[in-house]
């Protein structure tokens, strides 16, 4: 059985600007994968590439085993693609957006399947409704639709939720997740990382056009597993010495420290009352993967 994407060695470039530099993973079919990385990292760019969008200038890319390059009618026809941009023509309505889009894969007579895409989404009764008069919202449901009337089986979201409310946010995840159930391949990018780490099971973390984590998520929490202390004291930014190797970063005018037990925390306090610093503020918390995501981004740029 083929991969549902393969990615080997692509490198693109952009002028003297490099957005990506020998990218390479593979995803296996059913998988619910995230792409994660800060804005910059190339994330749009590789699925630009995937998409057939833009040409590599080194590596090949195949979706269900199909060359994007010298196989693209059948690697387009396997990949939905929910892009950051609201593109739409406002002339047509929602439905005729969906049989429009249905038309580039020669289908026809799929009105069933367009009804349950805009039930789930929740878009039947904007279904007669003209493009430019939906919120933004509601435009960003069409976007995903039109990326599923061809029934893909592999499906990327480049920011789905990007701007839009709580209540699409839930819908959409419940949808998208019972396409994975039934088999659907999906990649995610997203800025909210509380989504990636409930519904993936394996990340890749892009760096400046690298990839600098590929891991399943257990593993990748696991890598930086424990609590994290963040304390702000006065002075600022004071610490005792003992503990400066406990540091991991400064942040919001206090410093973050990794804490090797839960036991560790009451010397630490009562070092800082006998040194006389004064504690101003101070949170206790699990690592998850945003946490993992800002150590790692970190590391890489010391």
């Amino acid at each position: 059985m083929s991969a549902a994407i393969e990615v080997q060695g692509v490198s693109k470039r952009f002028g003297q600007f490099t957005a990506l530099n020998q990218v390479s993973f593979t995803v296996q079919q059913g998988e619910f994968f995230a792409l994660l990385g800060p804005n910059g990292a190339g994330k749009t760019t590789l699925i630009s590439c995937l998409a057939g969008l833009s040409r590599p200038d080194q590596g090949a890319l195949r979706v269900m085993g199909h060359d994007v390059v010298s196989d693209y009618r059948a690697a387009r026809a396997a990949l939905g693609v929910v892009p950051q941009e609201l593109v739409f023509d406002p002339f047509l309505t929602v439905r005729e957006t969906l049989r429009f889009q249905s038309g580039y894969f020669g289908l026809r007579h799929n009105d069933a399947w367009i009804d349950e895409i805009l039930h789930k989404l929740g878009l039947s009764n904007k279904a007669d409704s003209n493009m430019r008069a939906l919120s933004g919202g509601m435009k960003r449901r069409v976007m995903v639709a039109q990326a599923l009337v061809h029934k893909p089986p592999v499906i990327v979201l480049d920011e789905p939720t990007a701007g839009v409310d709580v209540e699409l946010r839930q819908s959409l995840w419940t949808f998208v997740q019972e396409l994975n159930h039934a088999g659907h391949t999906i990649v995610l990018t997203t800025h909210y990382l509380e989504e990636a780490e409930m519904l993936c099971s394996r990340i890749a973390m892009l760096k400046a056009g690298q990839i600098i984590a590929l891991e399943d998520k257990a593993t990748l929490l696991g890598r930086d597993a424990g609590r994290e202390l963040w304390i702000k004291t006065e002075p600022a930014g004071t610490l005792p010495e003992p503990y400066q190797a406990w540091k991991v970063r400064e942040e919001e005018g206090g410093v973050v420290l990794k804490l090797p037990s839960i036991q560790a925390l009451e010397p630490l306090l009562q070092t800082l009352r006998q040194q006389g610093l004064i504690l101003r503020d101070m949170r206790l918390r699990e690592t998850d993967l945003e946490h993992v995501f800002v150590s790692m981004m970190h590391k890489e740029m010391q």
